[in-house]
Parts: C-alpha cells; structure tokens; sequence
C-alpha cells in the first residue's frame, strides 16, 4: 500500500494540537482527520479518534504495524515541517 496524498490543514488555534492531516492510500482510499499534536519529545500524529461512552477516546483507524505507522509518520512530518498547507482549519 502506497500513501499517494497528504494533505495538510493548520490548526486555527494555538496549543499542542498543530494541524489536521488528510491522507490517501493507492489513489483509492482516504482517511481524515489525523492530528499533527506537538508532544515534549516533538511532534507526532494522532490517529482520528471517537470517544466511547465511558469517556474513553478509541482510535477509529490506525495502521497495523509500527514500520507503517513509522512510514507514514516521517512523511507526514516531513510535509508539515515544509510548511505545506492547505487552507487553516476551524
């Protein structure tokens, strides 16, 4: 599987939460809203999420393995840091 697309939102707020990723598979399948979250040992994504009801967040996709979740990490942060943006998000 190929990460085809990245698409890049920046937060309109300031804090941890730094911008909202898009990102496509194969040209075929794409996942929104991951989370580009300034951590105290830099920046990493944050799978898109859903809050159960004993107040629990669940991630709603996520990769199976740590060398893609890695993958698509260093690509991610890669775009992000080159100051690719689209337009800011609310």
């Amino acid at each position: 599987m190929e990460i085809t697309d990245i698409k890049i939102r920046k937060a309109a707020a300031e804090g941890k939460l730094k911008a909202y990723v898009n990102i496509t598979f194969d040209n075929c399948f794409v996942v929104h809203n991951l989370k580009i979250i300034d951590g105290k040992e830099g920046a990493f994504i944050a799978m898109p999420s859903r809050k159960t009801p004993n107040g629990e967040y669940r991630d709603v996709a996520h990769p199976i393995s740590p060398e893609f979740r890695a993958k698509m990490q260093d690509l991610i942060l890669a775009k992000y840091e080159r100051a690719e943006f689209e337009e800011t998000a609310e």
